[in-house]
């Protein structure tokens, strides 16, 4: 039992399963804008999302395990740690994407699966990769957030090149970057320590800040723009969805002062978060009221 145990939560570990769960969130997002309605219909894309996910951060384990060895946060994870073997970790990411990109494809359609697998040749074989080279690796790299979304919405029935879902895809895009240099802003060093490009090493705290900002309002903006594409058409949604925006712009307008501020990344970090996740939510209800 004890044996089982240790190995869900390695398997957990490997999966960064809460950052596989928001992706198969918007995948569910995309299904219910396009068809409309929840229906069993979206289990299966869900479902090999997830999994797809689930493989692609096993092999990415696998891809930074030298680099991962070198950093506090990320030394005790299942490969630098010894918990796991190389070949295992191989085995069970191999299982997970294939299984993942069958289980879209026999659940919804061939293009909803190529579009899935592209999320993984996109992470694992471009911007894994890419972010030893450049620390901007992350703007490219941000493509991955939009795919799931469309995976779902062509499962759903949605033309993919409908204006809508260009809209919905480069939300949540832009909203990757600065995410995800916020968190630069907290382990950049770590990042430097360990040989990896980062932002840190070529933009000061202040510039990081103001691009920050810029990404910031630009996400805030794609959001509202949801709202006025049509995807969110209930009145309540629509108020909460431009607070939001207007609640975010001002919060990350803060980022602007010269003056000294007690500045948490994380807090920020958490912030773009609620935004996205409040974006997430209006996008899943609104089409069912």
């Amino acid at each position: 039992m004890k044996q089982l145990k240790d190995f869900l939560s390695i398997l957990t570990e490997l999966n960064k399963t809460r950052i596989t769960f928001v992706v198969t969130l918007t995948t569910l997002a995309g299904y219910v804008l396009a068809n409309k309605h929840i229906d069993s219909n979206v289990i299966l894309p869900m479902l090999g999302i997830f999994v797809l996910a689930c493989g692609s951060a096993a092999l990415n384990h696998y891809q930074d395990r030298d680099k991962d060895a070198l950093m506090e946060r990320t030394q005790n994870r299942p490969l630098p740690s010894g918990r796991i073997s190389e070949r295992n970790v191989l085995l069970i990411s191999a299982i997970e994407i294939l299984a993942g990109t069958w289980i879209i494809y026999i659940g919804s359609n061939l293009e909803a699966a190529i579009l899935g697998f592209m999320a993984f040749i996109w992470y694992n074989g471009i911007y894994t990769p890419l972010k030893r080279v450049t620390a901007f690796a992350v703007i490219p790299g941000s493509v991955i957030g939009a795919i799931p979304p469309a995976v779902g919405w062509v499962a759903g029935g949605g033309a993919l090149l409908d204006i809508r879902l260009i809209v919905l895809t480069v939300f949540f895009f832009i909203s990757q970057v600065p995410h995800f240099w916020l968190l630069m802003l907290k382990y950049g060093k770590e990042y430097e320590v360990a040989g990896f490009p980062s932002i840190t090493s070529v933009m000061t705290p202040v510039q990081i800040k103001r691009a920050i900002f810029i990404w910031t309002v630009a996400t805030a903006i794609i959001g509202a723009l949801i709202v006025l594409s049509g995807l969110v058409i209930t009145t309540f949604f629509k108020i909460m969805v431009f607070a939001a925006a207007v609640w975010l712009i001002a919060l990350f307008s803060r980022l602007l002062r010269k003056a000294y501020f007690d500045f948490n990344p994380f807090r920020y970090f958490m912030s773009i978060n609620y935004f996205v996740l409040v974006l997430i939510i209006a996008m899943i209800v609104d089409p069912l009221m």
